[in-house]
């Protein structure tokens, strides 16, 4: 049997994962090229123009598929969950209205002449433009994230007659979770743009690419992951101190924990089974767990028997949650032992360089499983204690629900396809056009050779006669 209410979270969720791929790149991505172009104008090494013309290429692709993307989104608050913004459009609606005022209006104005400007406008309006669009992707995220975390925490309102009325517009943008929540994705975004580098640039030098271009981008974008991956851990520390102030049900959905305890252990791995409201195979650390997030090691963890009714699912929380934390740990370490590699011997052996591959697009990983921890962890609720799923979810028919489902699916994953293939493929054009420049530059330097060669010869003619 078809469920309405289930396909439509299916939906939403290929929705989002899918275009949250593209954001999480182009957030970042966008501010090194800002670096490229800014050392570039300093140094006037032609090494940082070539870098920013091949990765202006990969960040217009990914801005584009991440618009297309974004705006199927915005439909399915009237098709699939018009209680929605019956509800809180009040809220809702001005903060979407105002990303596309601030943020969308400048990425779309100095997008052009940032790509084709270069050499039709002066250095400075160009990286001027550069640095608008920066700023435009960032205040967006602002935005985004500011309605997202206001969903998790909501404050500054009141409800009349069943709908949601702002009362103070600064404590709902500044809602207790956003300042954790927006510099989580930040950063994120800064991680999965530096390992996207690192394995485009990785896989260039293991093509033959041995120019200073691709060693300048990975030496860059391995010393970001090496400083920002311990920070990430950080924030995620304090996000996790305020997610267990105001949404303790997350918390103990993260850790497995049913029972309020003190001196929680950390689960390293577990089966949790919501039937018996247990876990199976536990394998956890004593104490760890309340030391984490209470910093404390006799700490009380509410546990998941204190929300009957009012938790999330905990299978989808709980792995997520390790798949984010393991994948996290193994970036610090790869971060770490490379550029610590780099820095000795001035060039990563081919296995490190195939490791650094592999994870071209680790951040995607990562990002998703703490995007579904964040927005599974929210549920029943839809906004946190104000409207649950089912309270917004749409009654039309099931049918209909799973063919757009299936169609946004197929698309999505031809989308998702072409454009892992193009950046390879843009890579592998990169390290053919270098070696043909090379070619050219030696037939130059060849025919000057040759030229420098006569005229010295006709200068030892004249001499002698």
């Amino acid at each position: 049997m078809l469920d309405t209410f289930l396909l439509s979270r299916i939906q939403f969720a290929t929705n989002i994962s899918f275009h949250i791929l593209f954001p999480t790149i182009t957030i970042a991505l966008c501010w090194f090229l800002l670096f490229f172009k800014i050392r570039f104008d300093q140094t006037a090494d032609p090494i940082w123009m070539r870098a920013y013309r091949f990765w202006v290429k990969i960040f217009a692709l990914t801005f584009a598929l991440g618009v297309v993307s974004g705006i199927t989104m915005s439909f399915q608050f009237g098709t699939n969950w018009p209680g929605f913004m019956e509800k809180v459009g009040n809220v809702a609606g001005p903060l979407l209205g105002y990303e596309v005022l601030t943020a969308f209006f400048l990425e779309a104005t100095f997008l052009g002449i940032m790509l084709f400007g270069i050499k039709r406008v002066p250095p400075k309006i160009h990286t001027l433009a550069t640095a608008i669009v920066a700023f435009g992707t960032t205040m967006s995220a602002f935005w985004i994230l500011s309605l997202n975390s206001w969903m998790q925490t909501p404050t500054g309102f009141e409800i009349r007659d069943g709908v949601v009325i702002p009362t103070d517009w600064f404590a709902i943008i500044f809602n207790p979770s956003f300042p954790y929540r927006f510099f989580h994705v930040l950063v994120a975004s800064a991680i999965t743009a530096s390992f996207l580098i690192a394995g485009i640039s990785a896989y260039r030098l293991l093509r033959g690419d041995n120019k200073r271009a691709p060693k300048m981008t990975l030496k860059v974008a391995l010393t970001a992951a090496v400083i920002l991956t311990p920070l990430q851990a950080f924030i995620g520390d304090l996000h996790g101190l305020n997610t267990l102030e105001h949404q303790p049900q997350k918390i103990a959905a993260m850790e497995g924990v049913w029972e309020t305890e003190k001196g929680a252990p950390l689960l390293l791995f577990a089966i949790p089974d919501e039937e018996t409201r247990s876990n199976h195979f536990e394998i956890g650390i004593p104490n760890l767990a309340s030391l984490i997030l209470t910093h404390d090691a006799d700490g009380e963890i509410k546990g998941l028997n204190e929300f009957v009714g009012k938790h999330p699912p905990v299978k989808p929380v709980f792995y997520s949650f390790r798949v984010m934390v393991g994948l996290g740990l193994f970036m610090i370490l790869v971060a770490w032992v490379t550029r610590i590699t780099l820095f000795k011997r001035n060039e990563l052996p081919p296995w490190m360089l195939k490791v650094l591959v592999a994870m071209s697009f680790s951040g995607w990983i990562a990002t998703l499983a703490g995007w579904y921890v964040t927005e599974i962890g929210r549920q029943p609720y839809i906004v946190s204690g104000v409207l649950t799923a089912k309270e917004a979810a749409t009654d039309i028919a099931p049918e209909n629900v799973a063919l757009s489902l299936a169609l946004y699916s197929i698309v999505y994953f031809g989308l998702l396809c072409a454009y892992l293939h193009t950046i390879f493929v843009m890579a592998r054009r990169a390290v053919e056009i270098e070696e043909i420049s090379d070619k050219e530059n030696q037939a130059d330097n060849i025919l000057l050779n040759s030229t420098v060669t006569k005229n010295l010869d006709n200068k030892v003619e004249n001499t002698d006669v």
